[in-house]
């Protein structure tokens, strides 16, 4: 089987944003957003997913991080989607429970070919990081959109905004990580009654 990896760029006259990415990898990361937060979460993601990503993004922070945020999930999300390629033999669905101290959250992910996402969070402030806690949703739903995946995430409780952002990526992570698995028994078939994803 061909090296699940991708390079993807894109630019806009609102962000500039590189993102290389190895399905296969040991959690090797090098992220640069401009938003340490967002950093700070995406290597969650590399990591507790066991995927090698680089990202470099460039936006028009001066005006608010919503570009940067939504463009850098887009942009991810293509790069899932070409790794995949025609998503033989992957897994297909994968589901994870995070805890994060006093916050527990679950994803459960199916790389269908279908973007949907639901996300359920009850935040406590209105930012974390300097990133309005309602680009967290916005990222996933985004990152849905362009991975062609359907996407169920929600934190179950939790005190701590910055702990109930963490246990999502970190729950994500596991998630994807389990989806996109390459599974033997499949013998590199399509992972679906219809024959396509």
């Amino acid at each position: 089987m061909n090296a699940r990896q991708a390079e993807i760029q894109r630019q806009t006259s609102e962000t500039r944003i590189a993102i290389r990415l190895n399905l296969d990898g040991r959690g090797q990361h090098r992220i640069a957003t401009g938003l340490p937060f967002l950093d700070h979460m995406l290597r969650h993601l590399a990591v507790h997913g066991l995927f090698d990503l680089t990202v470099d993004a460039k936006g028009d922070l001066e005006i608010d991080p919503h570009h940067t945020v939504e463009d850098v999930a887009l942009t991810l999300g293509q790069a899932f989607d070409q790794a995949l390629g025609d998503r033989r033999g992957i897994v297909r669905m994968g589901h994870a429970y995070a805890p994060m101290d006093e916050t527990l959250a679950f994803v459960a992910v199916d790389l269908s070919g279908r973007p949907y996402a639901v996300v359920r969070a009850r935040w406590h402030g209105p930012s974390v990081g300097g990133i309005p806690n309602s680009l967290w949703s916005h990222f996933l739903e985004s990152f849905t959109v362009t991975a062609r995946c359907n996407l169920h995430a929600r934190v179950l409780y939790g005190r701590d905004d910055h702990h109930q952002v963490e246990a999502l990526f970190k729950a994500l992570a596991r998630a994807l990580d389990a989806a996109t698995a390459l599974d033997p028994r499949r013998g590199g078939a399509i992972p679906s009654t219809k024959g396509a994803l």
